[in-house]
């Protein structure tokens, strides 16, 4: 019997099995604790400075969280619906934090994420804060780990520069990232519990838009009906806690919230991480910045559905390409949000410990960590370019080994 002959890929080193570990993974491990390395030493000086979570006097800081927390404390208060109304919203972040609030977080989330928020708003605010990353955090961390299938996970996951943009003003990105991740990573084995968690991320329905078509196209029915009960019975639960006000609150409000944070003049789009914000940043007007948008969504929904439909292409890249698109897909990215990006990654490098390191691979890798570090510091959105440049290795690696022939099989 011939022998099957040499992959490109594989060729370059041994699998995750192995000791070493393929070619040149010693420089990524090394950069990668580098990271983690910074991230921690910047929460060290943070901590150190006194203003993070409560200041000196005890008094809550002005970060993200209030707004969890602000409506939170309205639906304990009997007036759940009253999270969506901004003056009320507002005024409940004056009462958390005993002074007047310097700039307002609106709250803008589907009701099922008003029982995590009143569940949070039982503690004290510092509790509260705690708790939220002490959940978060780990779970993030875990579905990294998970994926990757080797310790290099935990250093991707600690060492990934969103990390703190998370912590600091104990945003949400972690446990985005960590439902993501956690419906690739089941998707193949525990279809159900992959339903689970796509059904969990409704309470950020813009990242879950692109699911319902590579899991049609690749006929992952099972996931699509367990994805649909659980966001049903989400939804009849918080019926059952807060009645139908908060779902009238949430589709009143919710067309003026998408006209304040994305038409209006006053909008902030250097805090976006998508194409639509750079756009508007370098100075485009809302209709050519939406145009751009959607050809974007498009292709990307075009792309991935193609990419799902073939048999060619390995789930792991499957999975990291649509980890990737989802940040692609909507106008309505912001930095905490990339999080998401280390669930692309951490299958492309699983991907990398199988089969080696391609050609450049690293560069690229290095190049994605380098333009968080630039990018943000020159006001300019890193979203787009890191990911589509994410996409590109990904993509890059899906053809490479779309394109090997077939294993010769064997005749006895």
């Amino acid at each position: 019997m011939a022998a099957p002959a040499p992959s490109a890929c594989s060729a370059t080193g041994p699998g995750p099995g192995a000791a070493a570990g393929p070619p040149g993974i010693d420089a990524v491990r090394l950069a990668c604790f580098a990271l983690l390395v910074a991230n921690l030493s910047y929460m060290v000086i943070v901590l150190m400075s006194g203003d993070w979570i409560v200041d000196a006097a005890g008094r809550p800081v002005h970060t993200d969280f209030v707004m969890v927390y602000a409506a939170g404390k309205l639906a304990l208060a009997g007036d759940p619906a009253a999270a969506w109304d901004w003056t009320a919203h507002r005024a409940a972040e004056d009462a958390a934090l005993g002074r007047a609030v310097p700039a307002y977080y609106g709250w803008h989330y589907p009701p099922p994420f008003l029982m995590v928020a009143a569940a949070l708003a039982t503690l004290p605010y510092w509790a509260a804060f705690v708790t939220w990353m002490a959940v978060t955090l780990p779970l993030y961390a875990a579905a990294v780990r998970g994926i990757v299938g080797d310790r290099l996970g935990w250093l991707v996951a600690g060492g990934f520069p969103v990390v703190v943009p998370n912590l600091v003003p104990g945003q949400n990105g972690f446990l985005t990232a960590s439902l993501i991740g956690g419906t690739l990573l089941f998707l193949e084995r525990h279809p159900v519990a992959a339903g689970v968690c796509l059904g969990l991320l409704t309470y950020k329905p813009q990242y879950g838009v692109l699911f319902p078509l590579v899991l049609a196209v690749a006929g992952r029915w099972t996931v699509m009906i367990a994805a649909a009960g659980t966001a049903l019975a989400l939804g009849a639960v918080t019926w059952l806690v807060f009645g139908s006000a908060p779902w009238a609150a949430f589709l009143h409000w919710l067309p003026l919230t998408s006209d304040a944070l994305l038409s209006g003049t006053n909008a902030e789009f250097y805090k976006f991480q998508s194409l639509f914000a750079l756009v508007r940043v370098a100075g485009g007007g809302a209709g050519l910045a939406w145009t751009l948008q959607l050809l974007l969504a498009g292709a990307t929904a075009l792309g991935l559905g193609l990419m799902w439909r073939s048999r060619r292409v390995s789930f792991d890249m499957k999975a990291a390409a649509l980890a990737a698109g989802v940040l692609l897909a909507t106008p309505y990215v912001y930095l905490y949000d990339l999080a998401i990006l280390a669930v692309a990654l951490a299958f492309l490098l699983r991907g990398a410990l199988s089969t080696g390191f391609l050609l450049g691979e690293r560069a690229g890798l290095a190049a994605i960590a380098l333009a968080f570090v630039v990018l943000p510091v020159a006001g300019v959105p890193v979203g787009t370019a890191t990911t589509l440049l994410a996409l590109f290795l990904i993509v890059r690696r899906a053809l490479v080994l779309a394109s090997e022939p077939a294993p010769v099989a064997s005749a006895a």
